[in-house]
Order: structure tokens, then sequence, then C-alpha cells
């Protein structure tokens, strides 16, 4: 049995320590769970006490204490010299078939009692919907003689799609667009179109974790290049282009998710132009390249320096997750190949959001602009407050984009994370978005939420951050550490 990651047993976990009772017991009930589950296989190896305890930030009798408990019900086989494992028992469950996530992105939305009383910094989205919505839907004409089923999408908003990408300077007809649920359905079908187990999937280090979950599910191999300050490595790119022929380039040129490095259009180019020399199919995800604050200029799409480039798009961050309509810019030919790909699974998506998001990008870009300006007021209120209550965490400002790229001082974000939530607040560790293995001192913090609950959300983090520097071992990293 393969063992599990610290980073993937510290993400399951999720908010254990919520509740009532001694913190052992909380932390033993949670993993006999995930055993009953099928997410802890028999024969699982776990982590040694003392590596668990500092990833959960908590002293190492909270484990041990945790794991004897589970071994005296027969849940858990411990022996000196072979560590920790689940006990293969008929108590536990076969291992599941499918990939599941771990992202504690996911599993914050996932799991309703984890939310009550946290305020989630974890899941960038709008909270709530803007008032256009509610009156786009009530302006709505469905049509007396449609089926319904519009596995491409519907004409009309595939040609407002496709006006759009006409008004950015990249001539686009309506076979090049195919709408999606979302764009998180927009990566997952050009997954499993263009990825076999085995392939090569070229991707930035850090980036969204979403993408690697698909790409894990798929068994592809990651071949992750880093992001520095004008984002991917685009001569590092090419050179892993060049010698391991990858599958797929994944990337995100324009307010990065999870850093905000926006990529100047030179070395987009460069990069466009490789990959098409090599003959690599690049997806330009733009679910974010809306969302400018002003302060930089605008540059063309990656799509406009290539006829074969792959765009994603979305209407999620501009208007409202609930509002599920993404899609999908490409050559006509790969779009059809997606629409029958999408036809097996869904038949097509919800054809009322559909005819809603056609009145929404009609007069889209007021609505925009609108929320850029509260993008902006919330970036520069996080940033305040950092500043005021955490002036040790690096906060630098960010172009545009939902969320802010912050190191800590010393410690690992992966187990601050834990003490965050046992202060009512939930926050993304920088490891969980790094295929390299890195950003272990980085947290992403989006800004979306109003302003005194994003204060609120500070003054809890201040205090989980005063909690965990008492910690022993984080004590010993600062006095150890060389860096900032």
């Amino acid at each position: 049995m393969e063992p599990i990651t610290l980073d993937d047993l510290v993400a399951r976990l999720g908010r254990w320590s919520a509740g009532r009772g001694p913190l052992y017991l909380l932390l033993a009930a949670r993993i006999r769970q995930l055993a009953d589950e099928g997410l802890l296989p028999p024969g699982t190896p776990l982590p040694p006490d003392r590596r668990l305890a500092a990833a959960l930030a908590v002293g190492r009798t909270t484990v041990v204490s945790a794991y004897e408990t589970l071994r005296q019900e027969r849940r858990l086989v411990r022996r000196q010299g072979s560590g920790t494992r689940v006990a293969p028992a008929v108590l536990a469950p076969s291992e599941p078939r499918v990939t599941e996530t771990s992202n504690p992105m996911f599993l914050h939305l996932l799991d309703p009692s984890a939310q009550d009383g946290v305020i989630l910094l974890s899941c960038a989205a709008p909270v709530g919907p803007p008032p256009e919505l509610a009156e786009a839907y009530g302006r709505l004409a469905l049509p007396g003689d449609d089926l319904g089923y519009h596995p491409a999408g519907l004409p009309a908003l595939r040609e407002a799609v496709a006006r759009r990408y006409d008004r950015r300077g990249v001539p686009t007809s309506a076979a090049q667009v195919l709408v999606t649920t979302g764009a998180q359905q927009a990566l997952s079908l050009l997954t499993r179109l263009l990825l076999a187990p085995g392939d090569g999937v070229l991707v930035e280090a850090p980036t969204y974790p979403g993408a690697l979950d698909l790409f894990r599910e798929a068994a592809a191999v990651p071949h992750p290049v880093r992001v520095g300050p004008d984002g991917l490595d685009v001569a590092e790119a090419i050179r892993v282009m060049e010698r391991h022929r990858p599958a797929l380039v994944y990337v995100i040129p324009r307010f990065q998710n999870p850093t905000g490095a926006v990529l100047p259009p030179l070395l987009g180019r460069r990069l466009v132009e490789a990959a098409e020399a090599y003959g690599v199919p690049l997806v330009d995800d733009e679910v974010l390249t809306d969302l400018g604050f002003g302060d930089l200029p605008e540059q063309p799409p990656l799509s406009s320096y290539g006829s074969e480039v792959i765009t994603v798009g979305s209407l999620s961050k501009a208007i409202w997750g609930g509002l599920r309509i993404g899609w999908v810019r490409g050559p006509a030919p790969l779009v059809g190949r997606l629409a029958r790909l999408k036809a097996v699974h869904d038949l097509g998506s919800d054809v009322p959001a559909q005819l809603a998001a056609v009145r929404l990008l009609e007069g889209f870009d007021p609505l925009l602009n609108r929320r850029v300006r509260e993008l902006r007021a919330g970036h520069d209120r996080l940033r305040a407050e950092l500043a005021l209550r955490l002036p040790s965490w690096s906060c630098p400002p960010a172009g545009g984009g939902q969320t802010l790229w912050v190191r800590l001082p010393y410690g690992d974000g992966v187990s601050f994370a834990q003490v965050a939530l046992r202060h009512g607040v939930a926050v993304l560790p920088g490891s969980t978005m790094d295929p390299l293995g890195g950003s272990t001192r980085m947290l992403r913090l989006h800004f979306l939420l109003p302003p005194d609950v994003l204060s609120e959300a500070v003054r809890r983090l201040a205090g989980a951050w005063a909690e965990y520097a008492l910690e022993p071992e984080v004590r010993t990293a600062a006095l150890n550490s060389t860096t900032v």
C-alpha cells in the first residue's frame, strides 16, 4: 500500500478539531471516519507521531493518544520499527475505485459543518449574485419549440462569447466556442480528451489546485515550471517542452492563480510559438483575465499569437459562482470533439442559465467595472489589515484577480492553517498548489468578503499566529531560519 503524503492526510482531516472534547479523541474520531469511508484503505501507512503533530500544530501527546485509542479499537496496527498502519481488518472497506479530492479548497465546500462560524478565505468566489442576475432570469423567454439539449451550448451564447473575442482582436466563430458548466468542467473535458495515463503535462508551480486534481485523476505526469514575478519561466518551459514533449501545457498568464503574476506579452508570444513548434496543445486559463485593477496596460490574449491556442473562460468570477457558465474557445475540430464528449456526460449545460448569460453579456461592461471596483476595495482593505495586525507577514500588492499571495516569516502554511481553523478562519496553504513541493511558507488569501468580515478574518488570523508562534517547533524554526 502506497503511503499517503502528510499534506494529503492533513487536508483530508479537514476541520478535525471542531467540536467538544479532548483533541486526541477528536483526531481519533476523524481518522476513524476516514478509514470507514475508504479514504484510508487497510494497510495505509500513517505519518510518525512527531511529524503529524507538527503538521497539525498540536503536541505530540495528542497524536500518540489518538493512535493508541485507535490501536485499542483494532483499527490501527503499531509496531516498533514498522510504524503505524490502518488495520487490515473487516472494519475497513476496500480502497475506492476513483480518485477523490483531498484539496482543502474543495473539502471546505463539501463539508457544510466545516463552515459553521468559519470565515472561508480558502475558496475565492463572489459572495452572492449581483442584482443583474435575478433581472436576467426574470426577463427570460424560454423557447417553446426546443428540446433543450445543446451539448455544444446554446447558439446565442456561443455567438455572444465569440463576439467578445472578436472585440479583443481574436476573430472567432461560434463553431470555435463550447459552452460548459463552469470553467472546471471545461478543464475536465480537455483533460479527458487530451491526456492519457502517463502523459506529461507542463504546469506552473504554483498553480490552480483544481487543475492539479484533474491531472492527478488522469494519471498524468506533471512537469512543473516555477512562476516568478513576471509569471512563468518561459525559457525553462521551452526546455521542458523540448526535453519531455508533454501532451499538454496549462498556464494562467494574467493575474496568475495564486501568485497574481502577469506574463509579459513578448514572453507569451515566445511560449505560444514554442508550443506550436513542438506540437503541444496550450491551454490558456483566462478565468481571471478581466479582473484587472487598471494599473497595468491591457495586453493581447495568448490566442492572438497562434491559431491552436485553447482558451478557457468563465462568468463565475465576474458574476457569481452559482451561475455555472464557462466555455472553451479553440479550433473548431477540437470544439466538435469536446462537444461529443460533453454529450456523453450531461447532454449540455442548463438552458435557462445560458439564456441569462446572453443577457448579462449584452450589458457586461458596467457589471464588470463594478465588480473590479469592489475587488480593488477588498484588496486594499485586506492588505491594510494585514499590515496593521500582522506586519511580519510579506504581502505584496496584486494588479488584479481575487487573491493575495502571502509569505509567513517562518513555520509552514499547512500547520498554520490548522491553527487558523481552530480560530475560525480557513486559509489555503501554498504547498497544496505547488507541484514542485515548494511554497511551504505561503498562504493564498482572497479579498471577496465584505470589509468588516475581512477585518474580523485578519483579527482571527492574528490570534492564530500568536498561538502558532508559541509552538516549540515553530520557535526553533524561527531561530534557525535565515530566509524571510
